[in-house]
């Protein structure tokens, strides 16, 4: 925002921004229609954050981050995330990593153990493209990030943040086979499975132990309608979010409706005690849907879908004019394409933009890998040419 004078008479006229721009705008839109205005300017919390990134958009552009530091900087990311989750498990004793004692709040269990766990899927897809340039040191250095950042995850206990990685590693493995030699997309996966081989013999007991929870829990939920457990008050608060939102399906009922609805509904005996402990529905989809209909549900697919479909790594966005894949433009993309494609995948047992964290590490990391690449491109050259 200090900058302003600097880029303040300059055009927005590149095709990504503009694009940018207007998923971040409809997304902020999005967050206000439906809230609980009676809340104040506390309603406009969550939508400031949006004005604040679209105040970005422009000097992002203008003068764009290295790519090569934001890649590093995702490392140390990893790298600290494992770290501090080790401390939490094995020096403090606690029974799960990022837990607050001082507050006896796990709300940031989710949130953190997810980043750390994509941060670690990033840290895999740099040593994937550029291990045969690095020397060994450097590339030991990168496995060891992976390896902490999936270690994050897995002291997290966030069993969807699991599912959601795996699920990203679909798309992300055939691109690597596409664009990468035959020789080097072997030795990624098998530095991958090295990475999660080492973590399950580490962690192979307490892993055995949270799946056989989680089937018990579906089962319960089924036969008796378990609902005082993870999985059984997700199920409660999508049935209910379905139900309701059936009854109101384009507008929704707001977030002050839902909270009403779901009060007065568990009194009437037509939903389990448990979905009163959130206010959300632990699933992104159903949570917009019942608050903000089929209008929010619109809002939610561009705000993922648009950066998606940018950071895709067609042919052309990542061929240099001679023909050879430029690796860097690659990498950049693999990367910045996780983003939407993870919290994708967060979202069906979290409703991650529910937490300010959520919504500003994907503002910014979308906003700022895509002004890295357009650096890129234009540092060399044209290289990986502007595809949209």
């Amino acid at each position: 925002m200090a900058s302003f004078p600097l880029w303040a008479k300059e055009r927005l006229s590149d095709r990504s921004a503009v694009w940018l721009a207007l998923v971040f705008a409809v997304m902020g839109a999005v967050w206000i229609f439906g809230a609980d205005l009676d809340r104040g300017l506390s309603a406009l919390n969550k939508p400031f954050r949006y004005v604040l990134a679209l105040a970005c958009i422009p000097v992002a552009f203008l003068y764009p981050p290295k790519g090569r530091w934001l890649l590093w900087g995702i490392a140390v990311g990893a790298a600290f995330g494992g770290l501090r989750a080790s401390y939490d498990i094995f020096v403090l004793g606690y029974e799960r990593a990022w837990y607050d004692a001082a507050h006896q709040s796990s709300s940031g269990v989710i949130q953190y153990g997810n980043m750390s766990g994509l941060f670690g899927l990033i840290c895999w897809v740099q040593w994937a493209v550029f291990h045969e340039r690095w020397s060994w040191r450097r590339s030991a250095l990168m496995l060891a990030c992976v390896f902490l950042g999936v270690l994050g995850s897995l002291l997290s206990q966030t069993r969807g943040g699991w599912v959601a990685l795996v699920l990203c590693m679909v798309p992300l493995l055939w691109l690597i086979y596409r664009y990468v030699a035959n020789h080097r997309f072997i030795y990624a996966v098998l530095g991958l499975l090295a990475v999660v081989m080492a973590l399950l013999w580490h962690q192979s007991s307490y892993l055995q132990e949270r799946w056989s929870l989680a089937r018990d829990e579906v089962a319960g939920f089924v036969k008796n309608g378990e609902a005082d457990n993870s999985v059984g008050h997700r199920l409660a608060h999508w049935k209910l979010a379905w139900d309701m939102g059936l009854e109101k399906p384009l507008t929704g009922w707001g977030e002050a409706g839902y909270a009403e609805q779901k009060r007065l509904r568990v009194e009437k005996g037509e939903a389990p005690p448990s979905v009163m402990y959130y206010g959300h529905a632990h699933n992104e989809w159903f949570d917009m849907f019942v608050k903000r209909g089929v209008i929010g549900l619109v809002g939610l697919l561009l705000f993922y879908a648009v950066p998606l479909a940018l950071f895709w790594p067609t042919q052309a966005r990542v061929q240099r004019p001679d023909g050879t894949i430029d690796p860097e433009a690659l990498c950049l993309r693999l990367a910045g394409m996780l983003f939407p494609l993870a919290y994708l995948g967060f979202g069906l047992t979290q409703v991650y933009l529910a937490h300010f964290n959520g919504n500003m590490i994907y503002l910014f990391m979308v906003l700022f890998f895509m002004a890295a690449i357009r650096g890129h491109q234009r540092g060399h050259g044209g290289a990986s040419r502007q595809a949209g």
